[in-house]
């Protein structure tokens, strides 16, 4: 895995960005990267994963969520299928300077905070912007910035969202240990259907066993078995999605006990394989990996 640095241009005549993305996946690249500019996503339809910061987990039904600025992050087309179609705005939050004693500029400046975390807004807020988003490629000059101010407004106002984060990743943690991480990240891309020895992996870091310990802590605020199990479990999601057996997906993550799957499953995810698979398969639910309740915070990449 790849983190890199985007430079995002404003579309012409215009002080932000409006991209709609209705290409083959195949065209796109969906890599970790990250940027000054705070980003709305809007997965129209379909499914896929979403990594913002820490968290990472799946969606369906589409999605709608806000990403502060410099938040690491992957394109929200990773690991769906087609059709995958996607509104994203992208704009620098000097461009919304108001007078601090206006209430609606006020609302709008604590969504933005709270945009550092991510905010994944339910399937009703995304239903609701929706129509507006849409316009938004429509529209020029004054129009579109007036309709984005609406939209941020309206979004400001609403009750209905997750914080996918418990705390704030700055960037530098990522671009400090960027070919550290990256090593590591990659190792496990390429290995998690397999027996991880975590030696290894320290050899690859080129740090001693405690010292590759306390660096990914540090780094990711989770030990490294928990991130090769979250890793797992995940890559599970994406397989039961394709109508693959328990015991297929358990083996085919790196899982050599089906019971310790399961186990795993219910404890990232907050469902057993069952559940994930009947609530997938009829496409009631969003599913989300949680966190831990007794833990401060949680990662996964």
């Amino acid at each position: 895995m790849k983190v890199t640095f985007e430079r995002v241009v404003p579309n012409e005549k215009s002080s932000f960005r409006t991209i709609h993305n209705n290409s083959p996946i195949s065209e796109f690249k969906w890599e970790y990267h990250y940027h000054p500019e705070i980003e709305l996503v809007c997965v129209i339809s379909g499914s896929g994963t979403r990594h913002v910061g820490y968290h990472k987990s799946n969606y369906t039904n589409g999605d709608l969520v806000l990403i502060g600025s410099n938040i690491p992050h992957s394109g929200f087309g990773l690991n769906s299928i087609d059709p995958h179609e996607e509104i994203v705005l992208q704009f620098k939050e000097e461009i919304l300077q108001f007078p601090e004693q206006e209430v609606e500029a006020r609302s709008i400046k604590n969504l933005l905070e709270l945009s550092k975390y991510g905010i994944q807004f339910h399937n009703k807020v995304k239903n609701a912007m929706l129509p507006k988003l849409k316009l938004m490629l429509e529209c020029e000059g004054y129009k579109r910035y007036l309709l984005l101010l609406e939209i941020l407004f309206e979004l400001s106002k609403c009750e209905d969202y997750n914080l996918l984060n418990k705390e704030i990743m700055p960037y530098t943690i990522i671009s400090k240990n960027k070919a550290r991480l990256e090593n590591i990240f990659t190792y496990v891309e390429h290995h998690y259907d397999k027996e991880i020895d975590i030696e290894d992996v320290a050899k690859l870091a080129n740090l001693t066993l405690p010292a590759f310990c306390n660096f990914f802590k540090k780094a990711t605020q989770i030990t490294f078995t928990e991130f090769v199990n979250r890793y797992r479990i995940n890559k599970a999601c994406l397989l039961m999605a394709q109508d693959k057996s328990i015991s297929e997906c358990s083996y085919q993550c790196g899982f050599n006990n089906v019971t310790y799957f399961n186990r795993m499953f219910k404890k990232y995810t907050g469902k057993t394989p069952s559940e994930f698979i009947r609530n997938h398969s009829h496409n009631k639910v969003n599913i989300d990996l949680k966190f831990e309740k007794e833990a401060k915070s949680k990662v996964t990449f």
